[in-house]
């Protein structure tokens, strides 16, 4: 027998907006993490604003609850309906509303991926350089203030973000910002929803910043015996002033892994990855002011890349390293994303290291060492409940000293279901103002319920 709420959602959206498939189900009942799927009971595909109205009504009437889903790309299980009710998944809300490149702003809709907007705007000599690896789409990078590898340079989500549409728990529909490119004018909204991972209401358009395509690009690779040289050398480039658009460490055992993987013959030492991007003379010169200083270090195997398809084939380490790990059959994979003051970025990634090798379980340490924020990745058996246990024990020691020394236990990836357990040993008294501001939105707890709080 179908559910009184569900019939209503199907009057009122139409059956063609709404699926109760397995298969979708399925599909919805899980992101890219390891944390335990949970099924749906539909799923939504709002076309509209007024979609979403309708699915929130709904929803608050029968005190059903809702999760966004963008493409399941995210690590820490944010789409899992863990109380089943209503996924909402925004693939239908993919277009530009406005776009003004004279003023370098573009306005989307959530479900629009990064890719998608990139194509649409490069042939403008404009593009969004926020890269977190995956095709996401950008309401989801937004919910989570996803960042990646030009973080270096262009900082996360929040610092592209200009305005957000949202539609609240109560049905309203507020907006966080403007076109202007800051504001002294009352609280900063931008902020507060950017990160919020769905619990505080559905994002329905993002105005975002966008950026000049770099007229020269250049990339380099180099090694050095230990991953904290690595790190140092890092910290070394940031104090010399040098803009680098990225700078990528990868573990020696992580470049191992992606040689076994896709039969390439990368050394197998612990790297740095870099690229320069800007005016043909200012790439030059930092390039080799950047070669100089490694050289200085007692850095290795320097090489450099100055096409496209050459930049790629040296980049292919890094980018390939999370598959060369995730095709392990039968096996699971987790990891952390922290965040740290860059000056004890080296013996963090050391204690990282450490940390897996004492466990015995295969894994690799990698990151965007130029923002300070840097990867586990971690296999294990997941039928396997001392491989688990060990797991667990590596995010959870990582996450704890990276909060000790000031830093943060996500980065990146966001709380989701992984990291609710760290988020009073950060945050301290500032988590009972979250937990309020939750409250007076959401206060009977139907968007994205289980996230973030434990």
């Amino acid at each position: 027998m179908i559910k009184a709420w569900v019939e209503e959602v199907i009057e009122r959206l139409g059956r063609e907006k709404i699926s109760d498939h397995e298969t979708e189900k399925y599909r919805h009942s899980r992101d890219e993490s390891y944390h335990p799927p949970v099924d749906p009971e539909i799923v939504v595909f709002p076309e509209s604003k007024s979609d979403v109205l309708i699915v929130i009504e709904i929803a608050k009437k029968f005190g059903v609850a809702v999760t966004p889903y963008g493409v399941g790309s995210g690590l820490e299980g944010q789409a899992i309906p863990i109380l089943g009710g209503i996924s909402v998944n925004f693939e239908r809300m993919n277009r530009i509303v406005e776009f003004n490149p004279e003023d370098l702003t573009v306005t989307v809709q959530p479900g629009m991926t990064r890719m998608e907007l990139n194509k649409a705007i490069n042939n403008h000599g404009l593009y969004f350089p926020i890269d977190p690896g995956a095709d996401a789409s950008i309401g989801g990078m937004v919910a989570t203030n996803a960042s990646g590898t030009t973080a270096v340079r262009y900082g996360s989500m929040r610092d592209q973000v200009l305005s957000l549409e949202v539609v609240l728990a109560n049905g309203k529909v507020m907006k966080t910002g403007t076109k202007a490119k800051k504001s002294s004018s009352g609280y900063h909204l931008n902020g507060m929803f950017v990160g919020s991972e769905g619990t505080l209401g559905l994002i329905t358009e993002v105005t975002l910043k966008l950026h000049g395509i770099p007229e020269h690009v250049v990339a380099a690779r180099c090694t050095f015996n230990t991953p904290k040289e690595c790190a140092e050398a890092a910290q070394i480039v940031l104090r010399s002033g040098i803009s680098v658009m990225r700078m990528e460490l990868v573990d020696a055992i992580s470049i191992q892994q992606v040689n076994q993987y896709g039969g390439y013959s990368y050394p197998e030492k612990h790297s740095l990855f870099f690229e320069f991007a800007g005016t043909k003379a200012a790439v030059e010169e930092e390039s080799g002011v950047t070669e100089e200083l490694m050289h200085d270090l007692g850095c290795e195997n320097w090489e450099r890349a100055n096409g496209s398809k050459e930049r790629a084939d040296l980049w292919r380490a890094r980018h390939e390293m999370a598959y060369a790990f995730r095709h392990m059959s039968g096996m699971a994979i987790s990891g952390g994303d922290v965040c740290v003051p860059i000056s004890t970025l080296a013996d963090l990634v050391v204690y990282g290291r450490e940390l897996i090798d004492e466990s015995g379980l295969i894994g690799g340490v990698f990151g965007h060492v130029g923002d300070g924020n840097f990867h586990t990745l971690i296999v294990f058996n997941p039928n396997e409940p001392n491989e688990v246990k060990a797991a667990d024990y590596i995010n959870e020691k990582l996450a704890y000293k990276a909060i000790e020394v000031g830093g943060t236990c996500t980065g990146e990836h966001g709380v989701g279901l992984g990291k609710r357990k760290f988020q009073e040993a950060e945050h301290g008294e500032a988590l009972v103002i979250m937990k309020k501001l939750k409250e007076m939105l959401d206060p009977h707890n139907l968007l994205n319920p289980g996230k973030i709080f434990l």
